[in-house]
């Protein structure tokens, strides 16, 4: 039932350290796509502040998430809600932060569409919309294990794929949002920070 996501042991120290200077001081963060559950488990550990909320579409990745979660007992760290980006409607009606780890370029656009209309609808003015995962930027060369990765995704599901950050900036400013901090991560991956206006 528990899933492990290799990369999770890789980048969850240093997006933690981004997390420390970008999520607000209390308060509700919502997680979209939580995959296996091992950031949540590590991150609500961390942010005891925060009442961590994870979600996702996939219900074996629900079962994951709540499986961690029964075993490390963390008091913050909510249960598991259903939560497809791309729905008109979500489950909560309100956070103080979202955070969405490797989801974009394994989902359709329509995912990322519904993933910015759904953050203009919950999040407060000044609240962060965090992304993390790799992405392609006009001007900066694509790492040849990114450019590879974008073609197996393509190949799996056409709607798939890196996203161009400035594709992002533009859904983003539609939604009302603006990019507020850009960092380097591991293995080619960027985290942005998109605050509501």
């Amino acid at each position: 039932m528990k899933r492990h996501a290799p990369a999770t042991a890789r980048n969850r120290e240093p997006l933690a350290d981004v997390l420390r200077h970008e999520l607000p001081e209390r308060g509700l963060l919502l997680e979209i796509a939580s995959g296996s559950g091992e950031h949540a488990v590590f991150m609500a550990r961390l942010f005891p502040q925060l009442d961590w909320q994870p979600s996702d579409a996939d219900p074996e990745a629900l079962a994951s998430v709540a499986a961690w979660r029964d075993e490390e007992g963390v008091a913050n760290l909510r249960a598991p809600i259903a939560l497809d980006a791309s729905a008109r409607e979500w489950p909560l009606h309100s956070a103080d932060a979202i955070m969405c780890v490797n989801m974009v370029h394994i989902s359709p656009w329509s995912a990322s569409e519904g993933l910015f209309a759904g953050a203009k609808r919950l999040l407060p003015s000044g609240a962060p919309l965090i992304l993390y995962g790799p992405f392609r930027e006009a001007g900066a060369e694509t790492a040849a294990s990114n450019l590879e990765f974008d073609a197996s995704l393509k190949q799996r599901n056409p709607e798939w794929g890196l996203r161009h950050l400035a594709d992002m900036d533009v859904l983003a400013a539609r939604n009302g949002f603006r990019r507020s901090a850009r960092y380097e991560m591991p293995a080619n991956n960027l985290t942005l920070v998109w605050r509501r206006a």
